[in-house]
């Protein structure tokens, strides 16, 4: 009878291992064979809990697959750590060492080992390993937690058969894992490359239309506006914007932005020197890429903002930067960065073919100006030349006429003999004035230095002029400040532009008028004006006053006499000393005013007499 309940049992002993490895070779989900396998190694062992416990590197472990006795706790995903188990129980497994333990109150466990069988409500134990090679996976155990029990060896051998069962089907779950993993990995590899080279092809498209559209306008701002609403829109930023160097690269303006959630900015003024290490580094050509809080420097920006800083720059220096701000990002992808680099590089491109053609535009119309000048001045010079000559050959063929007939007379010789002289010295003065004005302009003449002291020079000069204002029945008034200092200038110069002054308020005042001369001192300069009355310039024609034989409109241009390069001279004259001349027109009256330093920084030479 005993002899026939062992081959029975014997016979449903293989027939279990038979059926749990025909399903653990089947293409089935790996947790549900394993629940089913330790559910019916429970039922045929007739135990109170069957369990897989898989190791976690530090020898501790969790409960992965469980079947329990209702009556018993459930010990399913609990982390287990058995203090007496170490490395070298490890090792021992790992040779097929098989735990047998029929009552844990035998004496026979270590008492660490016991106290934590307690815990789990275990009486007796049998537990044998999963391998995988030389690797120690986990355990295969059963509990009987209702009484001691001895293990037959025909139960310790099925539990070990199938623990190998078990440790196959678990490598192969694993190496299908594997594989299964491998595949999306290479799958999810494929759609990223297939999505960078989409992202790349579009890029190259977009950078091919910028460049297209940039490259196809000379117009500064189109340019920089095309590049931050397409920069903007293609990358799908919360900001774009362009800023530009002033001369003195000093200075940074917004010129173009694109902004759709963003405040604007539009015209801000930075100072590069407010903005601290990170424009040294865009100078030296360095694209940035960075994360801030607030940055209050070129604008503000909301928090959780990645900026994206890339310089404008051609062969010779940095032009400006392109910034791009979006919220909420890890950043700026290199497909991204390397978009916005080359569209920098052509925008830089663009701008230089646009400078340089504006440049070229300017010369063309400088050189039409210049052009003009030279042909209004090659005309006014052969009218001024012409018209003594024409009068001193009239006058010669009179005298010759008068002479042949025997009809000359004195009085008539004395007159044509001074419009001869006339002549000459208006003709002689013309030229001086033009060799004066081209000796000025060439600026290879330096002045001739000496002290000069005002308050004696000023009434000696204008002495002269006393008589003739008199004669046109005008007024002179000359005022000097109290204390002025001595000057340092050209005497020769500075007389003649105070003399050509007042030969001109002479020659325009009217009778009753008023000429004054006003000398005083601010700071380290002095100013010296004449003023006279009677004429008035419009304000239109006031910059024109200084040009080459320029004489005013509403006066009649006979009347008066002179080269018409008087006042050429004089503003000519006061640039050679370092100073300047300013002139005005107010309620009837002209003034000019000339500034000179007080202390030229050549050596004085000597004295000037009273």
């Amino acid at each position: 009878m005993h002899r026939d309940l062992t081959l029975q049992r014997q016979i449903e002993r293989e027939r279990l291992i038979v059926a749990i490895a025909r399903r653990l070779r089947q293409d089935l989900d790996l947790d549900t064979i394993l629940n089913t396998t330790v559910t019916e190694v429970r039922q045929f062992l007739r135990s109170d809990r069957v369990v897989l416990y898989q190791f976690e590197p530090n020898w501790s472990g969790r409960v992965v697959v469980e079947s329990v006795d209702p009556r018993w706790m459930s010990l399913l995903n609990q982390l287990i750590h058995d203090p007496c188990f170490g490395a070298a129980q490890a090792v021992a497994y790992r040779h097929g060492r098989v735990s047998v333990i029929e009552n844990v109150e035998a004496g026979i466990v270590k008492p660490c080992h016991a106290e934590l069988l307690r815990q789990f409500q275990v009486r007796a134990n049998l537990v044998v390993p999963i391998l995988q090679g030389q690797r120690l996976w986990g355990l295969l155990i059963a509990h009987q937690c209702d009484a001691p029990r001895v293990w037959e060896v025909l139960e310790v051998n099925l539990l070990k058969q199938l623990a190998e069962q078990v440790g196959v089907a678990i490598k192969h779950a694993e190496l299908f894992q594997q594989v299964n993993r491998l595949a999306a990995s290479l799958e999810q590899q494929v759609q990223e490359r297939t999505a960078q080279l989409q992202m790349a092809l579009n890029f190259q498209q977009t950078l091919q239309r910028i460049t297209a559209k940039i490259r196809e306008s000379l117009d500064e701002d189109h340019i920089l506006q095309t590049v931050v609403q397409e920069l903007g829109q293609v990358l799908g930023v919360d900001c774009c914007d362009v800023a530009m160097f002033d001369a003195n690269q000093t200075e940074l303006t917004i010129c173009y932005e694109y902004a759709p959630d963003f405040p604007s900015a539009h015209h801000r003024t930075t100072q590069k020197a407010d903005l601290g290490d990170l424009y040294s580094q865009l100078l030296q050509g360095q694209i940035l890429q960075f994360c801030t809080l607030e940055l209050d420097g070129k604008r503000p920006i909301p928090a959780r903002t990645a900026v994206l800083a890339c310089p404008i720059a051609d062969e010779t220096k940095i032009l400006g930067d392109l910034w791009l701000y979006q919220q909420d990002t890890e950043g700026f992808s290199e497909a991204k960065v390397q978009l916005v680099r080359q569209v920098a590089n052509q925008c830089a491109i663009a701008l230089r073919q646009s400078r340089l053609h504006q440049a070229a535009q300017a010369q063309v119309h400088e050189l039409e100006r210049l052009d003009r000048l030279k042909d209004d001045f090659l005309s006014r010079v052969s009218h001024e030349l012409r018209s003594p000559i024409a009068n001193i050959k009239m006058s010669a063929e009179v005298l010759a006429m008068l002479m042949a007939n025997s009809s000359l007379t004195p009085e008539k010789a004395s007159r044509y003999l001074k419009i001869l002289n006339d002549e000459c010295e208006r003709e002689m003065s013309l030229i001086n004035d033009l060799l004066d004005l081209t000796r000025l302009e060439a600026g290879n003449q330096r002045p001739s230095l000496t002290l000069i002291r005002l308050q004696d020079w000023i009434p000696h000069l204008v002495e002269p002029f006393y008589l003739r204002t008199q004669q046109n029945q005008q007024t002179l008034v000359i005022t000097l400040a109290p204390n002025l200092p001595d000057l340092v200038s050209d005497l020769s110069s500075l007389g003649r532009i105070l003399t050509e002054l007042l030969n001109n308020a002479c020659k325009y005042t009217p009778a009753g008028g008023t000429i004054s001369v006003a000398v005083g001192q601010q700071q380290d300069e002095v100013q010296l004006s004449i003023s006279n009355n009677g004429v008035e310039i419009p304000l239109e024609e006031l910059p024109r006053i200084f040009d080459k034989f320029y004489r005013i409109p509403s006066s009649n241009r006979w009347q008066h006499g002179g080269t018409g390069l008087g006042l050429t001279l004089v503003k000519g004259l006061a640039e050679h000393l370092g100073g300047t001349i300013q002139a005005s027109s107010v309620n009837d009256t002209i003034t000019f005013t000339v500034t000179l330093p007080l202390h030229q920084p050549s050596p004085v030479a000597s004295p000037t007499p009273s």
